[in-house]
């Protein structure tokens, strides 16, 4: 098993195209071509966590928060994050990251905390625009299911819950193949041809913008293929932030808040004040949230559980929903699990290990 390969598993499933700009997704520290001999999944890197991995013959660590997202100057050992880099290499442990990347995926780290709450008829909060294009190609009357099955084969044609699925319309193509060409209808040199063509179009997410590309031109039958992708503004409906869905049955809430505790393993959530009412609609957002309050709000969430909220933000739910902010490591703890069926699914005999490390940096006295 090489790093490549569990990179390769990780990113198909999300794509780095979708971390945000300030992040830093990918391989940290190590070679894609390295031997590994097991995996260490956790949520944030330490130094604790790069010993772990050397006593439990794990060469890899997989964490949702990179270690590195600014440029070292230097290595020498002068803070925590030169000292895993130095620590890491010197042991040849790989340090591979999928974060925001994760966030924005429709199964990613949102869709977790809805399984863990039972959240059903869950949708994303805020949808991800700039993540889609429209592929126009003019293909040949008798090549067109060719060329379609190989562009769907290669990922175009997703419209939300749906694939496959594309528009045509038949007209008439025309060229002149030039004296150099080799075409595969008309002559080199010779007169304009007039050919029946089928217009066919697809939806292209940007991540397989460069596959649907080359299907399009391995199946096409022309030398040249007249071809347009042309990037639009329509939201993706599977890939953004946050998460909102509906419990099977509404409940009070001072229950809730108690089935909240529960599940996400807290002994502590900072709330605005109770409304008295019934909590259906729930809105999540896994890590610092506080950028989709309006967007809850919109949904018409009765509450909004995230973590990282500042003083004066819980200000800003003004009695419209009540914020629940159970800490960024408690929103995002289960993510590992993310990791663990992923790889596991592709590698069942593999060492997958799951750190026993808590990497919470911040400590409650209640």
């Amino acid at each position: 098993m090489l790093v490549k390969e569990i990179m390769g598993l990780i990113e198909g499933f999300a794509p780095p195209v979708y971390q945000e700009g300030y992040d830093n997704c990918g391989l940290q520290v190590g070679n894609p071509e390295d031997e590994v001999t097991g995996v260490l999944i956790c949520l944030d890197v330490t130094e604790a966590i790069v010993d772990e991995a050397i006593e439990r013959g794990c060469n890899m660590i997989v964490s949702h928060h990179p270690v590195l997202f600014f440029g070292l100057k230097r290595i020498s050992g002068r803070t925590y994050i030169e000292r895993i880099v130095q620590k890491a290499i010197k042991n040849d442990i790989s340090i591979f990251s999928a974060h925001t990347s994760l966030d924005n995926m429709r199964h990613g780290v949102n869709a977790k905390i809805a399984e863990k709450l039972g959240l059903v008829d869950t949708g994303i909060l805020s949808v991800k625009a700039n993540t889609l294009s429209k592929l126009y190609t003019y293909v040949p009357v008798p090549s067109v299911s060719v060329v379609r099955e190989a562009l769907f084969a290669a990922g175009a044609g997703e419209v939300g819950l749906y694939d496959e699925c594309s528009f045509e319309v038949i007209g008439t193509g025309t060229f002149r193949p030039g004296i150099t060409a080799n075409p595969t209808i008309g002559t080199a040199g010779g007169v304009r041809e007039s050919v029946e063509e089928a217009k066919i179009e697809v939806l292209v997410p940007k991540d397989r913008e460069r596959a649907v590309l080359g299907a399009l031109f391995k199946s096409h039958p022309y030398e040249e293929v007249a071809y347009e992708l042309v990037a639009i503004q329509n939201a993706n409906q599977e890939i953004g932030a946050g998460m909102v869905g509906n419990l099977p049955e509404r409940m009070g809430e001072r229950e809730f808040l108690e089935f909240l505790k529960k599940q996400m393993k807290t002994d502590c959530i900072r709330h605005t004040a109770l409304r008295g009412k019934n909590i259906g609609r729930v809105a999540v957002c896994g890590g610092a949230g506080s950028f989709l309050l309006r967007d809850a709000i919109a949904a018409k969430a009765d509450i909004f559980i995230t973590g990282d909220f500042k003083y004066h933000q819980f200000f800003d739910a003004e009695g419209k929903i009540i914020i629940a902010d159970i800490g960024h490591y408690e929103s995002e703890q289960f993510t590992t699990e993310i990791f663990e069926a992923l790889l596991k699914k592709k590698f069942p005999n593999f060492a997958i290990l799951l750190s026993n490390l808590s990497t919470n940096p911040v400590n409650y006295f209640c």
